[in-house]
C-alpha cells in the first residue's frame, strides 16, 4: 500500500485503512476536527486561535516556509496535506498544514524519498495523537 492509497476521511484527514472515520489517525488529532468549526461561524479571536483555521495563501505559505508553491502542490498531489479552498478556488493552508509542510521540507532535504517522508509524518502525528488522548484519559 502506498502513502496515496491510504484512505480519508470526509474532512480530508488521513485514516487508517481498518478504522476509517473524521479525525480517525494521522495528520490531524481527532479532538482537532470536533472542535474545528466552520471559518463562517467563528470569531475573530477563534480564527486566531485556532490552528486549523486556513489563513494562508499558496504565496504567503511558500514564503513562510521558504519554499516554492510547487512544493506545496506537491504535497497536495502527494495527499499529505489537502489544503481548503478559497471562494476563487485558491488554497488556503493552515497554521498546521504548514508544520506539517515544514516537516516534509526537512525530510526531503535530508534525502528521504517523499513517500517515505509522508509515511513517516503520518506515523510521528498518530503517535503524537495517541499521546494526547493517553495523557487526557489518565488524567482524574
Amino acid at each position: 500500500m502506498t502513502v496515496t492509497d491510504l484512505p480519508r476521511s470526509a474532512d480530508g484527514r488521513w485514516c487508517q485503512p481498518d478504522n476509517p472515520g473524521p479525525g480517525a489517525f494521522a495528520p490531524g488529532p481527532s479532538y482537532r476536527v470536533e472542535k474545528h468549526l466552520e471559518p463562517e461561524s467563528q470569531t475573530a479571536a477563534e480564527k486566531f486561535d485556532d490552528e486549523t483555521y486556513p489563513a494562508y495563501s499558496m504565496g504567503r505559505a511558500a514564503e513562510i516556509l521558504g519554499v516554492t508553491p510547487d512544493f506545496l502542490r506537491s504535497l497536495d498531489e502527494a495527499r499529505l496535506i489537502t489544503p481548503q479552498r478559497s471562494p476563487g478556488g485558491h488554497r488556503r493552508y493552515s497554521r498546521y498544514q504548514l508544520r506539517i509542510a515544514a516537516r516534509a521540507r526537512e525530510m526531503l532535504d535530508a534525502g528521504t524519498a517523499l513517500e517515505a517522508a509522508c509515511r513517516i509524518i503520518i506515523l510521528e502525528d498518530q503517535l503524537e495523537e495517541a499521546r494526547q488522548i493517553n495523557a487526557r484519559l489518565q488524567k482524574p
